[in-house]
């Protein structure tokens, strides 16, 4: 079929919106905390809000996406995030927070059902890698800048500052209340998407066998498969090692260094996610030369001593562990994925969406760090994040891929039988 380049730069700009709307919430934690006076284990649902929304709507917006079609699906998910940003940002509390936090969750995981198939046919399955590798660029920079337009925001809002974009939000935000301005610039930026992909004619996408979703027959087969959720424990395991970090990086800092969360914290967790995109193309070089296994052993490893460092040194330390802990947990998404995909014969498309309700663990562990956070401290309670890098590490022992990522040393070995 033909090519289509306005869908694609589409898609990456929702990959983008993604990641801008996800991430923000690390830094604005230890606003809220004090501005609604929660304690830490209250702070932790803030997460589990948003993320407990991937283990609830995964696989339902398969099935939604073959019914109704990509474009309906990608507006009512922007329309939910629209909704949800808009409510929090008209009538700010915890309460709200929450429902409001739901709702972009939804949104965002419809999002990652419908783009990544769109993407390759817009883009044709020959360059699918390519941009695929692109689009976790955009979905970095995105995580990287975020925190950065919330230093500016609360920098600049009720502070004297000129220019249409602070007057405005001057005018809609309790001058107590400076964090919620990002809320109206979610919400300008998801009607804009809104207006744009209703305006937008959509190419056909027809699902290969491994996309489709399946909760009969296939989802059966699966779920008898101890493999299965031992790889589902994987990616719930990595995705709250990596929210568990991120969400409670700016409390850590400034309960025990005295870091101020809108300039310095910011920047650390701005860091993390850069350094964490960033480790992303370290990690494709080096799956080239070796095994993927010892490559999430190795980052693995990484992580673990990065985050000690983090907890248990001075302030300089910490203000470096984190965002290399942001650096080492790069792979691990990735890598864990295609693991399960290539230990599994077939119904690829279901097991996917499987893996995708994993995400779920960003709200699971959080809660518990921040629970436990109300009884031992923060510091001792993001020990407990070793418990989930541990179970990553052992998927680099026990995983039998029935296909091992191709290497340089392969493809070499491959032409000298041939």
């Amino acid at each position: 079929m033909q090519r289509n380049s306005f869908i694609v730069v589409l898609i990456l700009l929702i990959f983008f919106v993604i990641s801008f709307l996800t991430n923000i919430l690390g830094p604005i934690i230890p606003d809220i905390v004090k501005s609604f006076d929660l304690s830490l284990g209250l702070a932790g649902f803030l997460p589990f809000a948003f993320f407990v929304a991937y283990g609830v709507m995964s696989i339902p917006a398969g099935l939604m996406v073959e019914k109704y079609g990509e474009k309906r699906i990608l507006i009512a998910a922007f329309v939910l995030a629209f909704l949800g940003a808009q409510l929090f940002a008209l009538i700010p509390g915890f309460s709200i927070a929450l429902l409001s936090l739901f709702l972009i969750g939804i949104g965002m995981a419809m999002l990652q059902v419908v783009i990544n198939p769109l993407l390759r046919v817009a883009g044709g399955e020959e360059k699918f890698a390519f941009f695929s590798v692109l689009a976790q660029l955009f979905f970095g920079a995105a995580s990287f800048l975020s925190p950065l337009l919330y230093s500016y925001l609360v920098l600049n809002v009720h502070s004297g500052s000129s220019g249409f974009l602070i007057e405005t939000l001057n005018s809609l935000v309790p001058e107590n209340l400076k964090w919620v301005s990002l809320y109206w610039v979610f919400a300008v930026i998801a009607l804009l998407m809104v207006l744009v992909i209703a305006l937008v004619r959509f190419p056909k996408v027809e699902l290969r066998e491994d996309e489709r979703m399946d909760v009969g027959k296939s989802f059966s087969e699966l779920s008898s498969n101890r493999t299965v959720w031992l790889f589902f424990l994987g990616i719930f395991a990595y995705v709250g090692t990596e929210q568990g970090i991120a969400n409670w990086i700016s409390q850590f800092l400034q309960t025990y260094h005295g870091v101020d969360p809108a300039t310095t914290g910011a920047s650390v967790i701005s860091y993390f996610w850069g350094l964490l995109t960033i480790g992303c193309f370290l990690g494709l070089a080096l799956l080239k030369l070796m095994d993927s296994r010892k490559v999430l052993a190795f980052f693995t490893c990484g992580a673990i001593v990065a985050l000690l460092t983090a907890l248990f040194g001075s302030k300089e330390l910490a203000l470096v562990g984190f965002p290399l802990a942001g650096f080492f947990a790069s792979v691990m998404y990735s890598v864990i994925f295609s693991l399960a995909l290539n230990s599994v014969p077939k119904h690829h498309g279901t097991f996917s969406g499987i893996l995708c309700a994993g995400i779920s663990g960003g709200a699971v562990v959080p809660l518990i760090v921040g629970g436990l956070g109300e009884l031992v401290g923060l510091r001792l309670a993001m020990v407990f994040l070793l418990i989930p890098l541990g179970y990553i590490f052992s998927i680099s022992i026990w995983a039998k891929p029935l296909v091992n990522n191709e290497t340089v040393t392969s493809v070499k070995e491959l032409f000298k039988m041939s």
